[in-house]
């Protein structure tokens, strides 16, 4: 095979227009790990706030291969390695964070942040699940577990993490009610399995409580958004009640006060937490495993909303940046 490879790179944090191409060595797995063909990847908020230099803990060495989420073919694995062989189609998040991502013909990672991709969608879709279905996956059955007819509140419904949870949520056979800014966001939501959608631009807390949640509160508050949406999960979930959300910077200020005075239950995620530390990387694959059997059995889909060939990274962080778009952004390798 040949001896380079084609990749999308950073040499400094800056605005979408810092990515070039150029051309690296092709990584040969150590043992423990496989090298991947890449097929494609996605787009998180992870990925551009790397790019913009907000995660400057998190980035890999310059020149920064990013982006966390990946789809291919096993082209070579390491020494110790018995759950792939040379051909099989996985996907994974094996870098992007801590170590080169996967923005690039090939990707080397640890073997256990790997699973077989799913059969029933492409090869290339599945790329758009890793980070958001594991963050999701960790949020409603690691930090917490939803039970039938429970009412769960999931911030950000048609979101790349919330439109997953939304899904798992109805698999888990609870009451959903989902938030959204707009009616074509609430309308995804709805046909992904919300019960029930709110404009929270317009119709205060108390409010959707009042409406959408038979007693004091929401059983589950899910909160993969952050910021001022966490203050305000403590107001929707009732009291002895769980509020799930991923990493904020916004937590180290918060008043947990209400917490206490409601008893309540709170599980933060980070996902990439394995690859950062080194450690417990087979937790990845693993989940990844349960998820890819999720969406062969027809309880998970990811909702694509535009896909970009890899030389348009920067069209596609911008258009991340802005918000504007449904589920996920996926780039192929063309």
């Amino acid at each position: 095979m040949a001896a380079e490879m084609t990749a999308y790179v950073i040499e400094e944090y800056g605005d979408p227009d810092v990515f070039t191409e150029t051309t690296r060595e092709v990584p040969d797995p150590e043992p423990n790990e496989i090298r991947v063909e890449v097929a494609a990847s996605s787009l998180n908020p992870v990925d551009y706030k790397l790019r913009q230099g907000a995660l400057p803990d998190f980035a890999p060495e310059f020149p920064a291969t990013l982006h966390c989420d990946v789809s291919g073919v096993v082209d070579a694995v390491g020494e110790n390695v018995d759950r792939f062989e040379e051909g099989d189609e996985v996907y994974g998040m094996p870098g992007g964070a801590g170590r080169q991502g996967s923005l690039a013909d090939f990707v080397v990672g640890h073997a256990g942040t790997f699973a077989h991709a799913p059969d029933s969608i492409s090869l290339e879709e599945s790329a758009a699940l890793p980070v958001v279905a594991l963050t999701a996956w960790e949020l409603l059955a690691d930090k917490t577990s939803v039970d039938i007819d429970e009412e769960v509140l999931v911030y950000g419904g048609s979101g790349g993490v919330g439109h997953i949870a939304v899904q798992l949520a109805r698999w888990f056979g609870a009451d959903i009610t989902a938030t959204g800014s707009s009616a074509e966001k609430r309308d995804l939501a709805e046909r992904l399995g919300a019960d029930a959608t709110v404009d929270y631009t317009e119709t205060d807390v108390e409010a959707y409580v009042d409406e959408h949640a038979s007693g004091a509160g929401f059983d589950t508050v899910v909160d993969p958004i952050g910021d001022d949406h966490l203050e305000t999960a403590f107001e929707a979930v009732r009291p002895y009640g769980t509020v799930v959300t991923t990493e904020s910077s916004a937590a180290q200020e918060l008043d947990l006060g209400p917490m206490h005075a409601n008893s309540l239950e709170l599980g933060v995620v980070l996902v990439i937490l394995p690859v950062l530390l080194g450690d417990r990387q087979e937790r990845i694959g693993e989940e990844l495993a349960d998820i890819a059997a999720l969406v062969d059995d027809g309880a998970i889909e990811p909702h694509i909303d535009e896909r970009f060939a890899f030389d348009d990274v920067a069209e596609a962080h911008r258009r991340g940046e802005a918000g504007d778009f449904l589920g996920k952004l996926l780039l192929v390798n063309e």
